[in-house]
């Protein structure tokens, strides 16, 4: 969506056009359904949580001031709905210490995390990525499953574009560390 027809979306949604309002939604709703499902891992929580994105987008459309484009916006919106939904109920999380994540050769990482077509490897991957913290799954999805840039990332989570490089290089390294936990368990 182009900026200037992002605005004209923007004020006919603010006229009370529904219809515009709809349009927003069916571009939208399946990336941010996708960031929700990656943050809480649940396909009901995430349908659920979608909706409560869209029905606060909708009543707080007045305060989108245009300094992002709506999809930052409508992701920041997201990303904290997911986030505070995690927070309420009771997860548990891998903590790793960083002596471990920094013991890690980066060409170890990459190596490990380059392999194509390794249908065994992308399941390790996805078991990896579910033991991860909710807003290290949400920088995983924006950054390589939305392909969002780090400045965008750093807009919606409210963290510098340097923290959000750092914690996805960490964040790297830990699904490394967990897939070879995985598979010296499957020996």
């Amino acid at each position: 969506m182009s900026p200037g027809n992002e605005k004209e979306i923007i004020k006919r949604i603010r006229d009370g056009e529904t219809e515009a309002f709809s349009a927003l939604l069916r571009q939208h709703q399946d990336k941010v359904y996708s960031l929700i499902a990656q943050i809480v891992s649940s396909h009901e929580d995430a349908e659920e949580l979608t909706q409560d994105v869209f029905v606060k987008t909708f009543k707080k459309i007045s305060s989108f001031r245009g300094d992002s484009a709506i999809s930052t916006w409508l992701y920041r919106i997201a990303y904290n709905t997911a986030i505070s939904a995690t927070r309420k109920r009771k997860q548990v999380f891998i903590n790793l210490e960083e002596k471990v994540l920094n013991n890690i050769p980066d060409e170890v990482v990459d190596d490990l995390l380059n392999l194509e077509n390794d249908e065994k490897l992308l399941q390790n991957i996805k078991e990896a990525i579910e033991k991860l913290k909710p807003d290290e799954k949400a920088l995983i999805s924006l950054f390589y499953m939305q392909g969002r840039p780090v400045n965008e990332i750093a807009s919606i989570t409210k963290l510098t574009p340097d923290n959000v490089k750092v914690k996805l290089f960490r964040t790297r390294k830990k699904i490394a560390v967990l897939i070879n936990q995985a598979q010296y368990e499957a020996r």
